[in-house]
């Protein structure tokens, strides 16, 4: 593992770079330490790839992990290169500068490829130092918290020619989005199994809760039913096949045709093609699970969770207003 530390502030308060001009020689302890510290940042299989509205030569950040994967010997002079692209990258005076690591991660096996690491240290904790016996036994100090880095960018040596692939992570945007995805890096989500997954089940929850009630009269049970049976499909199915989605899950020709026709424009304003049969990726659906939690919600009283037979629960009215029914075999 090579690895070299810089220093970049932010540019628009001034506040300058300073560069180092030698690699970090560490033992086999702080290596490991640091290594774990770095590649435990992604937890997520979303991978992206460089991208630019024209060449993608034109991408400085490709032209540059390029050169460094070309010949590793350029890598101290072109992590300086990094460093100044970051540092030209902070057009916002809430940016906040920090310690830029670069590191190369030479393949250590025949299934292994070489890997190239940008992570950026922002925030200070506090923290400890405890001296025992001592006239002054406690001192605050602040320093880097080994939990959580809060930005990070990892690029595989392969599939150069469309952009690497890449896994991306932003834990401290502070109130700029764009810094380190956009700005910075200028990366795109890679239209992967993870991307199909995942934009299947927006547009579907999108439909459910937006047009499907704007369009046909429904009631808070059916769309909450309509959310249980897609998530179920995905958790169930090893590949989706939009066709046998519609049909367990819409069932209705006329809901299918509105649907279909809410998929169309999704992609057309959103600029993206979902593919209609791909392998469902695990790691996608376990993440967007928590946006298809099937609540109504009644005034500011009570919420009803419903997790599966709709037939268990039924709506009402009477002179003391609306009300809902819900049967149940035994209580917890």
């Amino acid at each position: 593992m090579k690895i070299i530390v810089h220093k970049i502030g932010n540019k628009i308060l001034g506040e300058g770079v300073g560069f180092s001009d030698e690699e970090l020689h560490l033992d086999e302890n702080t290596s490991e330490i640091l290594q774990n510290y770095f590649l435990g940042s992604f937890k997520s299989e979303e991978t992206f790839h460089f991208y630019s509205e024209s060449y993608l030569s034109n991408n400085i950040a490709f032209r540059v992990v390029s050169a460094i994967f070309e010949n590793n010997k350029t890598f101290i002079d072109n992590s300086m290169n990094i460093g100044r692209l970051l540092y030209d990258a902070a057009e916002n005076p809430r940016v906040q500068g920090g310690e830029l690591f670069v590191v190369l991660f030479k393949a250590d096996s025949e299934n292994d490829i070489d890997k190239i690491g940008i992570f950026k240290t922002e925030k200070r904790e506090p923290f400890l130092k405890i001296f025992p016996n001592e006239h002054d036994p406690i001192e605050v100090d602040k320093g880097i918290s080994l939990a959580k880095i809060d930005k990070a960018a990892l690029i595989f040596n392969k599939d150069k020619e469309s952009g690497y692939v890449l896994q991306v992570v932003d834990n401290n945007k502070n109130g700029d989005m764009y810094y380190w995805f956009e700005d910075f890096l200028k990366v795109k989500q890679r239209t992967d199994e993870y991307f199909h997954t995942q934009e299947s089940l927006h547009i579907f929850k999108d439909y459910i809760k937006k047009q499907l009630p704007a369009e046909f009269e429904v009631t808070k049970t059916d769309q909450a039913d309509f959310l249980n049976k897609s998530i179920a499909f995905f958790k169930e199915k090893e590949e989706f096949k939009l066709d046998e989605f519609t049909q367990e899950v819409l069932g209705d020709g006329i809901l299918i045709k509105s649907f279909h026709e809410f998929k169309t424009d999704y992609e057309q304003d959103m600029q993206i093609n979902v593919a209609e049969e791909f392998p469902i990726n695990d790691s996608a659906v376990k993440k967007q699970q928590k946006h298809f939690k099937s609540i109504i919600k009644l005034d500011t009283n009570f919420h009803i969770y419903i997790h599966g037979d709709k037939s268990k629960i039924q709506q009402d009215q009477d002179e003391n207003g609306k009300f809902y029914k819900v049967y149940f075999e035994k209580e917890d």
